[in-house]
């Protein structure tokens, strides 16, 4: 019988007779009554053959990590971790059938992410995770937390999710040494953009960014961010009215030079998000109370090919500049887009000058019919 955070399922074969155990955030999340998400297993005193041999699919590189045969889940074996260089990859994993689940609970990054549950739903805690999870503190496991970079970006992310919780002191302590000793010099941006996305999804995402600035690691993974209240007042209402990442992201970098998404190999929805905004802030602040002013705004931001990504600039720029009526802006774009461009090429006897004076006037007398008033 295998048991994990929401109870017990019928035996599984591929399984019996194996030390398995549920671990991590599944454990975490279950203790704190939040829905259930993906689970990890340990498996304690197996072998890569055993593993094999029971139909298991080796998916792990440095270290043995199996696909189960039906559910897809990821199997690991229980694993010590040794620093053998800098930065995250800097380390050389035992996998041994001699490993324990303490041991390889103890390598894990947070208090409240080192606890298991057995076959039979029993808690497994050496660490004290559930005291931190009632005491809201988020606590390393141990002093190889500064081994690791990842641990930090790690910690900041959990400190945006769980914003109730505290950071331990000595926890913050650590990782400031880490900053200093040079770890986080050696991140990828890959991997920084990994947690930086999950962070920025929370219900906090400035907690993150806070956590980052405290400890000296956002200048040194970001550098040229601009971190103040103003960016962090808008990022906490992009959070508040549920935008997407890329508008988050989008915020996040209102006040700084453009680059930092490419620097940290950000996606491309984001990065465009991230120089479209601050372009339909200065029209905005220009001014978009007549006809001219706002095709101005919708063409330069090439609204009538992109009419998705315009609006979902403007309600990111909503948080910075308040009063925009998206209503308003959604019936200009949908009134232009809907002009037949083909009967105006037409009339103008096809030639290019005169296609694009028409095209333009018939623009200003649509968005002048509307007569909206200000947009602002």
């Amino acid at each position: 019988m295998i048991c994990g955070p929401e109870g017990c399922a019928i035996p599984d074969p591929a399984v019996a007779g194996l030390q398995v155990y549920v671990v991590g955030g599944a454990v975490r999340d279950d203790l704190l009554g939040l829905p259930a998400g993906d689970r990890d297993w340990v498996v304690v005193g197996a072998t890569p053959e055993a593993m094999a041999t029971r139909g298991f699919k080796p998916v792990g590189g440095d270290f043995p990590v199996f696909l189960h045969p039906r559910t897809h889940e990821e199997y690991a074996l229980a694993r010590t971790e040794r620093k053998t260089g800098r930065g995250y990859k800097g380390f050389v994993f035992h996998a041994g059938a001699d490993v324990t689940l303490a041991d390889d609970l103890r390598r894990r990054d947070l208090t409240v992410n080192a606890m298991a549950r057995g076959a039979d739903g029993t808690l497994i805690d050496p660490l004290n995770g559930q005291a931190d999870l009632r005491a809201r503190i988020l606590r390393h496991t141990g002093p190889a937390f500064i081994e690791d970079p990842v641990r930090l970006l790690r910690l900041a992310r959990f400190a945006a999710r769980f914003a109730d919780f505290s950071v331990a002191p000595e926890t913050l302590a650590l990782a400031r040494q880490l900053v200093r000793d040079g770890e986080v010099d050696a991140l990828v941006p890959e991997r920084v953009w990994q947690e930086l996305a999950k962070g920025l999804m929370t219900d906090h995402p400035g907690r993150m960014l806070d956590l980052l600035a405290a400890t000296g690691a956002l200048a040194r993974l970001a550098p040229g961010l601009v971190w103040d209240e103003a960016v962090a007042r808008g990022l906490a209402c992009g959070a508040t009215r549920g935008l997407g990442l890329a508008q988050r992201f989008a915020l996040l970098c209102a006040a700084s030079a453009d680059g930092i998404g490419r620097a940290l190999r950000a996606p491309t929805a984001c990065q465009d998000m991230a120089r479209l905004l601050p372009g339909v802030l200065r029209r905005l602040d220009d001014g978009t109370d007549d006809a001219q002013a706002q095709l101005a705004l919708i063409e330069t931001s090439d609204a009538l090919r992109k009419p998705d990504r315009f609006l979902e600039a403007l309600a990111a720029a909503n948080c910075l500049r308040d009063g925009l009526d998206l209503a308003i802006w959604n019936r200009r774009v949908d009134a232009l887009r809907a002009i037949d461009a083909g009967a105006i090429a037409h009339a103008a006897g096809g030639q290019a000058q005169r296609i694009r004076d028409a095209l333009r006037e018939a623009r200003l007398a649509v968005l002048t019919r509307l007569d909206v008033g200000p947009a602002r």
